[in-house]
């Protein structure tokens, strides 16, 4: 107990992503906080075997291939271009590993500022339980807020095909398909 007490005194303060949005943000993921390989990478759903980016080219299989498939800008600029945003509802946290359970002392990210970001901004969609935690906040915006199923490889318990097919459904309510 007093080992555990110690390593939560020595915690570090750690800064979430900017939000990836545009003028033409019609969908907004929100996560919870990136984990520590897109941290590292400073690029959200780093990790290899992060669900996230697969499932994007499932639902838009004309999506970026070959090598521009790799590159996060063009990746980017792609989910940008068909309407969808990122970012996570934790602007800074302490946390050990990645693991949401882990997440202490999280500060919120200013979701006021999303209307005036993102004018078309026509629904938020959150990544995951934990980040579902502030649907109440997100639903004072006055869109439709939708739970999606975690594409974190901690969700083991949510094939690949039924995590694409809730999250086809959540895009085609959106207008992005």
């Amino acid at each position: 107990m007093a080992e555990r007490r110690k390593v939560q005194a020595q915690a570090v303060r750690l800064h979430g992503l900017p939000p990836l949005i545009a003028s033409g943000t019609r969908l907004l993921i929100l996560g919870s906080f990136p984990g520590a390989a897109s941290l590292a990478a400073q690029q959200y759903y780093a990790h290899p075997q992060n669900h996230f980016w697969k499932i994007l080219r499932a639902v838009w299989p004309e999506g970026p291939h070959g090598a521009d498939a790799d590159s996060y800008q063009i990746r980017s600029e792609w989910l940008l271009g068909k309407g969808l945003g990122l970012w996570d509802v934790y602007a800074a946290c302490e946390r050990e590993g990645s693991l949401d359970a882990h997440i202490r002392h999280a500060e919120a990210n200013d979701f006021a500022s999303l209307a005036r970001l993102c004018p078309q901004l026509r629904a938020i969609a959150h990544n995951g339980g934990e980040s579902y935690r502030h649907a109440r906040h997100t639903a004072a915006l006055g869109v439709p807020v939708h739970r999606l199923p975690s594409t974190s490889p901690a969700n083991a318990s949510w094939s690949f095909e039924r995590k694409l097919a809730a999250w086809r459904e959540v895009f085609e309510q959106s207008g992005l398909l």
